[in-house]
């Protein structure tokens, strides 16, 4: 939150003493499963992680991409129980945050709690983009967004990231969260290759033509245009 808003002294303790519990999280594990009871939500503070849910046939539809600093389980806040899985791509540390901290820290630092909902609210504006996309773009856009939110999502824990970035996800993974094959991402990651937009080599996507890239995509980094002008002063 301190990257979006101008935290007093106060809120900053706040946050620090809600982050003093720590879990770790191999890697492949679960954290929370679809339909498992929670009264917790998360922040992510190190590692990757995705969210997901299966459908009846099976197969997987892969909600989100989790980076350092994401909220995690924020359905916890409005039901009992989990509408995703959230399993550990690598090595990861979460810091639990009860919904009864929750409120108190809502009944003593309300800016904090604006601020959380409107980071879910980009959030969810994010996914409402990935719906349409996956209803109404063609799969080269579809592929062309992922790199664009997973390059930006990296670059909010790592200013120092600019064009190339190393992409920690299979084509199988990027597949299920834009309803492809894997045959038919790989397919268009030469296409966008072949455009000169991108260039890979070892892991790594370079983004050569950023504008066209983003016109290809149909893309908008939704928590950068955020507004918070309107926040309130903090308490005198």
């Amino acid at each position: 939150m301190g990257g979006l808003l101008d935290l007093t002294p106060e809120e900053r303790a706040t946050l620090d003493r809600l982050g003093e519990r720590e879990r770790s999280i191999r890697r492949g594990a679960v954290l929370l499963r679809e339909n498992d009871r929670t009264s917790e939500l998360f922040v992510l503070l190190s590692g990757n992680m995705m969210s997901y849910v299966l459908l009846d046939d099976g197969s997987r539809q892969i909600l989100r991409f989790l980076f350092p600093g994401d909220l995690l389980a924020t359905a916890a806040i409005g039901y009992s129980s989990s509408p995703e899985t959230l399993v550990a791509q690598t090595e990861s540390v979460v810091c639990p945050i009860d919904r009864v901290e929750l409120l108190t820290m809502a009944q003593q630092h309300p800016r904090l709690l604006l601020t959380l909902v409107a980071i879910e609210q980009a959030e969810r504006t994010a996914l409402i983009d990935r719906l349409a996309g996956l209803g109404r773009t063609s799969a080269r856009a579809r592929v062309a967004a992922v790199l664009l939110d997973i390059r930006d999502r990296m670059r909010r824990g790592d200013p120092a990231i600019a064009n190339s970035f190393v992409l920690s996800l299979t084509q199988e993974e990027i597949g299920d969260a834009t309803g492809l094959t894997a045959v038919h991402v790989n397919r268009m990651l030469r296409t966008l290759e072949d455009d000169a937009l991108i260039a890979r080599s070892g892991g790594r996507v370079t983004v050569l033509n950023e504008p066209s890239l983003r016109r290809a995509a149909n893309y908008v980094d939704r928590q950068a245009t955020m507004d918070l002008s309107w926040m309130p002063a903090p308490a005198a």
